[in-house]
């Protein structure tokens, strides 16, 4: 994932078209076109051999005889054998990017065996050229005049990026979105994503000030950590929308237990779009919607919306699409009812929505809104109208618009229902900005939109819970039981083995034995001298009770023995094939009103490992109640997987019965988190049922499947905390501290920590006075994505608990290129060796990732930090503004450290 170039791919100076024509409705000929049409400012080179000019423009024979070097290079050749070699002549000449929008490059094969793909992708990344495609319409910037495309139809300029995989939905949104005067900042086509992929765009896109929001259209993904981080980047600095569609479920077929069936495709993407904060969208019917949402409403700051119509069973509907969709009404307090009163017609309504009757003229329809948006009881507006023969819809529009004019931090939506007498108000919204809809549920849809993203940028800056107990797994035991399945050429874990493992991670299950025989079992069950459960042990046997594979409540030796020879009997003549390798004797788990559950581990092929919890029990196929997360999860991100489901709701307990302890369950699915980080062999984990009650938890069946894990690969869509980062020191004084990467658990330490710098400290490191800092800010200090960013604090553990004494951080640019560093020690440290040892240990850090630069900025008038980090071997490279002094240490190079300045 890098950003290097595509500047030249998204803001090109000049553009050379390879394949100009003028045959009639030809790529070359319509990218031509486009690219003259939308009047861009840099020259417009054509490249063919068949024409000395081309839409009367001078044309060049070859890319050789080019006047100058193209930034952009858009290559139209239907040629495909011919295009690694136009990529490599304009590689050598400088072009830093191209368009590839030939397609079949992977099937046209060279003399070597290598297609004509290959071949063009190993120029490109000899000449460090971004490529986009191939198969790609093409790139359209409005800003800057640019239609490098060979779409029907041009963009409007606008704040909204769209970036597509499929070129008949770039049509169909470009013919949308120009009547309804909705514009773009970039309009993107990736085709086969070769080169340019959805991680490159969104850390280009993200940091763009001309993009406000993004809309992606998603058919598969390729490089699964990459999106996820630069994902969650983008997600926090604007609003990211995706539809996805095409996701493959032979994956989910193919699994053999309960989990693997359950955990589709689709529900892991749902869990990784939310976990990156950003907000999907289902079909094309709702892309539009959502490009009206994000191009025209404002931040949502809550979910209680107010409704006000012409008519009471548009209200009625549109109340009935809230609920489901989980808005809220908001409910309006007497001092809203008694204005309301003060102007309405005795029949109106007197609740949410507000009927205000058929013959509303627009000052009825803004002294309603005014009141409500001046309400904190509300959150958003939606007005509705439908025509009646005695209220106009466009006296209303023009009232509204310029009432919406008064009041701009108000979220206001509008939905003028009915076709030709409504066209013309809908038109005079689209014009003013205002978020207009057909239907009642498409504007309600949008609403929702709106609450959803607020609620996943929440859950991105929350504060995790600490777990309720600390938990020291037994990660020896784990390992010794993993790879002893692993020498037996991989596969399954039986169940006392899975369960084994389980205990090693603190996770409580239920006394289980394994006995060879129906006699051995006998003796088994007369030792526990208690009622004992009888279950079939076999590889081949996912779902024991299908097969009759399960007896419970067994007293004594005869009857245990009794009932395993029938069960043999059964096994056999249901399953004839299956492997038997004995049975399991485990003491019966007396819970009652304990909640059947299940929690497992299933492995995605696009994101990897993830955490699955729902209702359990035989029927858990058919109730269908589960959600995913994506590890790593902590105590928050847990009970946001649990909240999803409806068995949650069982959790709270319900008549008459208590609560069940949620925190325990929370824990479990903390704790597999961290056995998938720890042990990336294992590809699927079933525990169902998992018994739930106010006591905790108890596991009473447990399957596990191990494989080989592949050397070098990233399990994991998102990078999990790097334990193996943490070290001991000794400061000056004699005191240990733990230097270790920084947690959004520490959200709380670090505002202590704040609170401890002097004034001058705090000026050093923000350049200014900050007293403090708000939770938003603070949040992305703590919760950081160690794929690009790092933070390491020293911690020390005092009388009143662990105190932060220090902090280093850096964050890195995409292509790994320079990381920009900032530290700053509790101000009655100096000179106990800490400061020198977190920055030393960041250097390190960047070097063994082979970022080539760590920079940062130091105050003039600070000399104690600049001889500090001169004396690491930094360099003073320029004076910003006359008071900051721009510091540079090039990693490739050990810097001589001189005399220790004690920092």
């Amino acid at each position: 994932m890098s950003t290097r170039n595509l500047k030249a791919l998204f803001r090109p100076q000049s553009v050379a078209v390879i394949g100009a024509s003028t045959k009639p409705k030809s790529i070359g000929a319509v990218v031509m076109r486009n690219l003259l049409k939308a009047e861009f400012a840099g020259p417009v080179m054509p490249v063919t051999p068949e024409h000395p000019s081309v839409a009367g423009v001078l044309a060049y024979p070859d890319v050789a005889c080019l006047p100058q070097v193209p930034d952009l290079a858009l290559i139209c050749t239907p040629q495909v054998t011919a295009i690694p070699g136009i990529l490599r002549t304009l590689g050598e000449k400088g072009t830093k990017a191209a368009c590839i929008m030939t397609s079949g490059l992977h099937h046209a094969m060279a003399e070597d065996g290598s297609s004509m793909l290959d071949q063009a992708m190993a120029v490109a990344r000899a000449h460090d050229m971004r490529v986009l495609g191939p198969n790609s319409m093409g790139i359209l910037v409005p800003s800057i005049g640019l239609n490098a495309s060979y779409a029907h139809e041009g963009a409007l300029p606008g704040k909204l990026a769209f970036v597509s995989q499929s070129g008949a939905l770039c049509t169909a949104v470009l013919d949308w979105a120009r009547p309804k005067e909705i514009g773009f900042s970039h309009f993107i086509h990736l085709g086969d994503t070769e080169g340019v992929d959805f991680g490159d765009v969104l850390d280009y896109l993200g940091s763009d000030p001309s993009t406000r929001a993004i809309l992606l259209y998603i058919e598969t993904i390729h490089e699964r950590r990459n999106f996820m981080s630069a994902a969650r980047a983008a997600a926090r600095n604007k609003p990211v929308l995706a539809i996805k569609s095409g996701r493959s479920k032979e994956g989910a077929r193919a699994a053999a237990s309960h989990t693997g069936a359950l955990a589709g495709s689709d529900l892991v993407f749902d869990a990784a779009l939310r976990r990156a904060g950003m907000l999907r969208v289902r079909d094309i019917e709702e892309i539009f919607g959502a490009v009206e949402t994000l191009a025209r409403s404002r931040p949502m700051k809550g979910k209680r919306l107010a409704v006000i119509t012409n008519g009471g069973g548009l209200g009625v509907i549109a109340a009935d699409d809230l609920s489901e969709l989980g808005g809220e009404l908001a409910n309006l307090p007497e001092d809203v009812i008694e204005k309301l009163n003060a102007f309405l017609p005795p029949n109106w309504s007197h609740g949410n929505p507000v009927d205000i009757v058929g013959d509303a003229t627009g000052e009825r329809y803004v002294k309603a809104l005014n009141i409500l948006t001046e309400s904190k009881a509300v959150d958003a507006v939606l007005v509705m109208h439908a025509p009646t023969a005695i209220s106009d819809p466009s006296e209303v529009a023009v009232a509204l618009i310029k009432s919406c004019k008064e009041h701009p931090r108000a979220n206001i939506m509008t939905c003028w229902v009915g076709a030709e007498a409504v066209a013309h108000a809908r038109h005079m919204f689209s014009g003013a900005g205002i978020p207009s809809y057909d239907t009642p549920h498409a504007a309600i849809q949008a609403f929702t939109h709106l609450m959803q993203y607020r609620k996943n940028q929440e859950l991105l800056m929350e504060v995790p819970a600490s777990a309720p107990t600390d938990f020291t797994p037994d990660t020896k035991r784990a390992r010794f039981l993993i790879d002893a399945a692993l020498a037996k050429g991989g596969g399954t874990l039986n169940e006392p083995e899975a369960k084994a493992v389980l205990e090693a991670y603190g996770i409580p299950t239920v006394e289980t034995h394994v006995a060879a025989t129906p006699a051995m079992a006998g003796r088994i069950a007369m030792a526990m001298k208690e009622a004992v459960a009888l279950k079939i042990l076999s590889p081949d046997i996912s779902h024991k009770s299908d097969v009759g594979g399960v007896m419970l409540n067994l007293q004594g030796a005869f009857e245990v023995e009794k009932a395993a020879y029938n069960m043999l009997e059964r096994v056999e003549a249901l399953y004839p094939g299956a492997k038997i390798d004995g049975f399991t004797v485990q003491t019966m788990a007396r819970r009652p009103g304990a909640l059947e559950l299940i929690v497992g581990v299933a492995t995605d092929p696009v994101f990897g490992p993830v955490i699955m919890f729902g209702q359990g029990g035989v029927a858990v196929e058919i109730i269908a109640d589960r959600a995913i997360g994506l590890p790593p999860l902590n105590m928050n991100l847990a009970s946001e997987v649990i909240s999803r489901t409806r068995v949650s709701r069982l959790l709270e307990g319900y008549r008459g019965r208590p609560p069940i302890n949620r925190q325990a369950v929370e824990l479990t699915l903390v704790q597999l988190s961290q056995l998938v980080i720890d042990f990336p062999e294992i590809v699927e984990l079933d525990i169902n049922p998992l018994f739930a009650d106010p006591e905790g938890v108890l596991v009473l069946d447990a399957r596990m499947s191990v494989s080989t894990a592949r050397q070098g690969a990233e399990p994991l869509a998102i990078r999990p905390y790097p334990k193996e980062l943490e070290e001991m020191f000794t400061m000056t004084d004699g005191r240990k501290t733990l230097l270790r990467p920084i947690r959004p658990e520490d959200e709380p330490n670090h505002h202590v920590f704040l609170s401890k710098l002097t004034p001058e400290d705090i000026r050093f490191r923000f350049f200014g006075l900050v007293h403090e800092l708000p939770h938003s800010e603070m949040a992305r200090l703590t919760q950081i994505d160690y794929d690009r960013e790092m933070a390491f604090v020293g911690e020390l553990d005092g009388p009143d608990g662990k105190e932060t004494l220090g902090v280093v951080r850096t964050v890195t640019d995409p292509d790994n290129e320079k990381a920009e560093f900032a530290i700053v020690v509790r101000s009655d440290l100096k000179g106990s060796g800490l400061g020198k040892r977190l920055l030393v240990k960041m250097i390190d850090y960047c070097r063994s990732r082979g970022t080539r630069a760590i920079a940062g900025q130091v105050l003039r008038d600070n000399p104690r930090m600049l001889t500090f980090v001169q004396h690491l071997g930094f360099i003073p490279t320029r004076t910003i503004d006359g008071d900051i002094v721009e510091v540079e240490l090039d990693l490739h190079k050990e810097p001589p450290i001189g005399p220790d300045p004690n920092p």
